[in-house]
């Protein structure tokens, strides 16, 4: 029976129809409780089947939290099914990460999906704020691009996201830290935009409100991570975190802060440090160092806003303070060596701090601190550096160096006092703080404790004391041992240096003593003769150079390169009256050490690791238990790589050319040049000499003949001056007889030319009336006999017979019709006639505006009368110039004649025409008789006496009526 049950039951539903059907619902349904129930249902299916859950509803649920916004239940829903999708079970046979791929493209391929999200920021509700954030981040995790630029267009999208850092609950709170933190790493359009939210205000308070540095835990630390990605390169967000009081908000956060001592009086819990503590203050120095980088444009602006809120002085503190963290200690002491880097005014300030000692004073093997006392800071630093210490503090040692050296960069009055302090407590011997001087030149063997890096920060300092300058090449080289006095060996500095040299070269020592010692004499023998020689004054030296670079084998490569390397320079700079000269030196290199073994020493320092990938080495002491592993400097690895292959040329160099020119400008060639010039000047000098006094004798003879010369010239001048005096009175004669003919000639001009245009337009003016009264008197008498031969058809027409008045009436018409033409001819003749006269008008206004440019050549001949007195030798050309524009004037004048009489012509021809016109009529009536219609006589009279008067009798025409009747 139960078989029979089963088999009729339905087929299970599988979950793939489950998930299509309440996809189906969730797009067709109205009903609010539907949807969500839809919803309810694909959430349970997301984590295991997220492809089937996205593939059908993904949509329906985007436009679920469009259409349900206001319903907090279902958005809730909705949300997690979608962070559902984003996160599935590792486990689930759909799981795969396109899946989050091709959900993040249907969120950023739509801006206003993305503009959903961020608009559910702005719901109180503490769901849809978390859920929404984390789906965002989801987004940008798979999408990062694309998420920050639907962010960037979103309307208020940035003012939602920093917003939520205000939000009092921490979950919201910490996810929009982390999503602020991933969104601002990239984008600097997105940091600028954060910080104008006033970020950097809401982190600051995040932090205190978290227990500020000291006790703050996960959250300083994604705060400071934020603020870090606010300001790193980008030097707006900076400008405004330094206008803002980011830096004294900064100053105030770091421990020894006014503010931290004053909060720490009034509260009890301050007891107690967070184990973050040392990573949240490391990270808020490293914070400061991002504002101070060495070649920034705002670096100088940011430097002096932290020396001004105290910033140097509380670094140093923290770095010199006891209890501070070693790693501190350096950042601290890192940051202090930025912000005081080619500032000159905060360079001075700097040494008259003053701190704690690093080390304290040790007593029986121990060491204790001793509270009270205080030296400067520059002695601080030297002992540091220069005091033997382990390992463990090899970074501080090196942070401590770099602070020195940014004390001294680029600053020559702070570099050449501290090289005469060191000097003169070397001299001295009284100096109790480390000095540089006399650990370089007592050497390793001084100290009983196995240190290398003392030699090394040593020899680092002095080489950047003196690098690329002469002057304090110059003043070190005065620095010697031993008094000459008492029978004493006396010993420059640089033979000390390369006594200390030659003694670290041998087996057991460590090469970081001889790469150190190389170093600075690569740096000071490098276009300095004096120094070379100063060197080669100790043969027995360069022997045992050429002997250890010559060696073979693969051990010390780095110590036999820069063996080769100052062998190289001081080849390359040493003169014919070196010590050694250069003849005698390049056997020694060319046969004892040998071309091929100097290039190769050369070439393999060239690439090994050490110098060919120092810019990527770490340079800290990473490595316990055993010395790091740092050789060199940074500016001595560029010196190196900048002269590389001009060492590797200076063997093949000829001996007898020179390639050095000393730094006070003379050469030795062009001093011999110029000895072998002054020989050859005397001998000319006295030459000339002999020919002087032959000269003083020709002189005298030519200053008498002179003299005579002078008195004959006196004569001749002043004959000449009466000559040119009378030219003069004649001159002024003729300007004067020449201005009055020109005034006179151009009076006649003016009266001539305005009789003229009076004489035209009185012409012109009589000719137009007469046309006018010509062309009325036409129009009148056309009309008269028109009427008149009306009048008299009409009367030929009531005495004919009815037969006859048809035909009368076509004939009348047709001639009607032929008047009509007749008339309308008459008219274009007359507007033709009107053209003529508009024509002649324009020629008449032409006519005057030839007068007018005729009266404007007068005033320029006016103003060319002026410059006549400067101008005597031409102004007969500019009287012909007058002549030439008048005759151009009167030709003007004859076109305008020969103008009207065209016009007359013209008139003439229009009076032909009107002749034509009553020739035409008599023709008419002759075609009129022919048609039998009766023409009375008096009409051919009355043409016969409008040919001889051009008047009408009315009187005369009746009585010819009369006598046909």
């Amino acid at each position: 029976m139960l078989r029979i049950l089963e088999s009729q039951a339905p087929a299970k539903q599988t979950a793939t129809d489950t998930i299509s059907t309440l996809s189906s619902r969730l797009s067709s349904a109205t009903l609010l409780e539907d949807r969500r129930a839809a919803i309810l249902g694909l959430r349970s299916f997301a984590k295991e089947y997220p492809a089937s859950v996205a593939s059908g509803s993904l949509r329906g649920l985007i436009a679920c939290l469009t259409k349900d916004a206001e319903d907090v239940d279902t958005i809730k829903v909705v949300l997690e099914t979608l962070s559902m999708l984003f996160n599935p079970n590792d486990r689930s046979p759909e799981a795969s990460d396109e899946i989050a791929l091709w959900l993040a493209d249907e969120f950023t391929q739509r801006q206003d999906n993305i503009t959903i999200l961020l608009d559910l920021l702005e719901t109180p509700d503490f769901y849809s704020r978390l859920y929404s954030l984390q789906l965002i981040q989801a987004i940008y995790n798979a999408r990062p691009e694309r998420t920050q630029e639907c962010i960037l267009t979103a309307p208020l999208g940035t003012p939602r996201l920093v917003a939520t850092l205000d939000d009092p609950r921490e979950a919201v709170r910490n996810a929009a830290l982390v999503l602020l933190n991933d969104l601002s790493q990239s984008s600097s359009e997105l940091q600028k935009l954060f910080v104008f939210e006033n970020a950097f205000e809401r982190i600051f308070s995040l932090i205190e409100a978290d227990g500020a540095l000291t006790q703050g835990g996960i959250v300083v630390q994604d705060c400071l991570s934020l603020l870090a990605n606010l300001v790193r390169f980008n030097a707006s967000n900076q400008t405004n975190f330094r206008e803002t009081g980011g830096v004294a908000k900064s100053a105030a956060l770091l421990p020894g802060s006014r503010n931290s001592k004053k909060a720490q009086l009034n509260q009890e819990e301050d007891d107690w440090i967070s184990p973050q503590s040392d990573k949240n203050i490391w990270g808020l120095l490293a914070i400061l160092r991002m504002f101070i980088v060495k070649g920034s444009t705002s670096t100088r602006a940011n430097q002096s806003a932290f020396h001004k809120h105290g910033l140097l002085q509380q670094t140093l503190n923290i770095a010199f303070e006891p209890s501070t963290a070693l790693p501190i200690k350096i950042e601290a002491l890192n940051t202090c060596a930025d912000i005081i880097r080619g500032n000159p005014p905060i360079q001075q300030e700097f040494a008259q701090l003053q701190v704690r000692p690093f080390l304290a004073p040790r007593s029986n093997g121990t060491s204790s601190p001793d509270v009270g006392r205080t030296v400067h800071v520059i002695e601080a630093l030297l002992d540091l550096a220069l005091s033997p210490a382990p390992t463990e503090l090899f970074d501080a040692r090196y942070a401590a160096c770099e602070c020195i050296k940014a004390y001294f960069y680029d600053f020559l009055q702070v570099r050449m006092h501290f090289l005469q302090r060191a000097i003169d407590g070397h001299t001295s011997g009284q100096d109790e703080t480390a000095n540089i001087l006399t650990t370089l030149l007592l050497g390793f063997q001084s100290s009983q404790k196995v240190d290398p890096y003392r030699i090394w920060f040593a020899a680092t300092l002095v080489f950047h004391l003196i690098f690329e300058d002469h002057d304090a090449k110059d003043f070190l080289m005065q620095v010697a041992e031993g008094d000459a006095e008492s029978g004493e060996e006396v010993v420059t500095c640089i033979q000390a240096v390369t006594g200390n040299l030659i003694a670290s070269l041998q087996p057991d020592q460590d090469e970081r003593y001889s790469i150190a010692y190389l170093m600075l004499l690569c740096g000071w023998l490098f276009e300095d003769a004096a120094a070379v020689n100063d060197f080669l004054g100790e043969a027995s030296s360069l022997q045992s150079l050429v002997q250890f670079a010559s060696r073979t084998g693969n051990d010390q490569i780095v110590v036999k390169g820069l063996c080769a390397s100052l062998l190289g320079i001081i080849y390359e700079f040493s003169t014919k009256d070196s010590p050694i000269s250069r003849r005698d030196l390049q056997p020694i290199l060319t046969q004892q050490l040998g071309r091929e073994k100097y290039l190769d020493a050369i070439s393999q320092l060239r690439q090994h690791p050490f110098v060919r990938d120092f810019e990527v080495l770490p340079r800290d002491g990473s490595l316990s238990g055993s010395s790091p592993e740092v050789f060199f400097d940074a500016t001595f690895i560029d010196f190196l790589k900048d002269n590389f292959s001009r060492l590797s040329r200076a063997i093949d160099r000829d001996p007898g050319l020179e390639q050095h020119h000393s730094h006070e400008g003379i050469d030795r060639d062009l001093v011999d040049s110029l000895r072998g010039q002054i020989d050859e000047r005397s001998q000319a000098i006295e030459r000339l000499q002999n020919d002087l006094l032959t000269l003083e004798q020709r002189l005298n003879q030519e200053q008498a003949d002179h003299r005579r010369t002078q008195e004959s010239s006196l004569t001749q001048l002043n004959t000449i001056k009466r000559i040119n005096d009378d030219l003069h009175t004649n001159h002024d004669a003729d300007i004067k007889k020449l201005e009055h003919g020109q005034k006179q000639y151009v009076l006649d001009l003016e009266n001539k030319y305005k009789l003229q245009i009076a004489t035209l337009q009185k012409n012109h003016d009589a000719n137009v009336k007469k046309l006018e009264t010509e062309r009325n008197q036409f129009v009148s008498d056309l009309q008269k006999n028109h009427d008149l031969k009306v009048a008299s058809l009409a009367t030929q027409i009531k005495q004919i017979s009815k037969d006859s008045v048809l035909a009368l009436e076509n004939t009348t018409r047709e001639y009607e019709a032929k008047l009509a033409k007749t008339i309308r001819e008459n008219d274009a003749k007359l507007d033709e006639g009107n053209k003529v006269r508009a024509e002649l008008e324009r020629r008449v206004k032409a006519a005057i505006q030839s007068q007018e440019e005729a009266l404007e050549t007068v005033e320029n001949l006016k103003k060319e009368i002026h410059t006549l007195k400067s101008k005597i030798q031409d102004q007969t050309w500019k009287v012909k110039d007058a002549e030439d524009k008048l005759k151009k004037a009167e030709l003007s004048v004859k076109e305008k004649e020969g103008a009207r009489a065209a016009a007359q012509t013209e008139l003439d021809d229009l009076f032909v025409v009107l002749g034509d016109l009553e020739e035409k009529r008599t023709k008419d009536k002759k075609r009129l008789k022919e048609l039998g219609e009766e023409v009375s006589d008096g009409d051919d009279d009355d043409e016969e006496e409008d040919e001889d008067d051009d008047d009408d009798d009315e009187d005369d025409d009746d009585d010819d009526d009369e006598d046909k009747k």
